[in-house]
């Protein structure tokens, strides 16, 4: 589904067991569009990663959705994820999409300056992250992150990934700052059985009040 607003990402929660999380990100799809989710390692290592991705990977995929996996290149590969997020510095990012694109989706980066932006925009990456993955502490967006996507959405052609708030509606504030989408996490998962609801309601929202891209 392609719209012509800002769109949303998931930020998968930090769940251990391979089918808990299966059944979780599969029931939060069931709410409607979402662009990508992320499977952030955590405190897991290598080998229980993976078997979470291996799990995950496919349920993501099945609802039409790329899934994407955080930093681990050879997981990403072993489980057939659509792409990595590389969460570290331009020089990281560039490696990645050097060695990966176009066979994979690869973004990320967190800049915390315009100057650190446009040396990952430079990259050329599918996206640029501003934010972290476990950044959502607060209700509202980190004004910081707000603040250089409205900048990046002004200056740069490369789509921008902006973290959201605890709060689903401040999914509406991140659209509104120019961001071509909306990363959220807690503000989903923090009642799994209220997910697809929430996702549903993040979309109707957007639908109804997010600027158009075409205005």
């Amino acid at each position: 589904m392609m719209t012509s607003r800002c769109r949303l990402v998931l930020i998968a929660p930090p769940i251990a067991d391979p089918d808990a999380l299966a059944s979780v990100l599969g029931d939060a799809l069931r709410g409607g569009d979402v662009a990508t989710v992320i499977l952030p390692q955590g405190d897991l290592n290598e080998a229980d990663f993976q078997k979470v991705a291996a799990r995950a990977v496919p349920v993501i995929q099945e609802k039409g959705v790329a899934a994407l996996v955080c930093g681990e290149e050879r997981i990403a590969m072993r489980v057939k994820a659509d792409g990595l997020h590389i969460d570290g510095p331009a020089t990281a990012l560039r490696e990645a999409v050097e060695k990966h694109a176009p066979q994979l989706i690869v973004g990320g980066g967190n800049p915390q300056t315009r100057h650190a932006a446009l040396d990952a925009g430079e990259a050329q990456p599918d996206y640029v992250f501003f934010g972290k993955l476990r950044g959502d502490i607060k209700p509202e967006p980190h004004s910081k992150n707000l603040a250089l996507a409205e900048w990046w959405s002004e200056m740069v052609q490369i789509p921008s990934l902006v973290m959201g708030g605890l709060d689903p509606e401040s999914a509406l504030t991140v659209a509104e700052h120019g961001a071509d989408f909306v990363a959220l996490g807690s503000a989903v998962f923090a009642e799994p059985a209220q997910a697809a609801q929430i996702v549903a309601a993040v979309n109707a929202l957007l639908d109804e009040k997010a600027p158009r891209f075409d205005d």
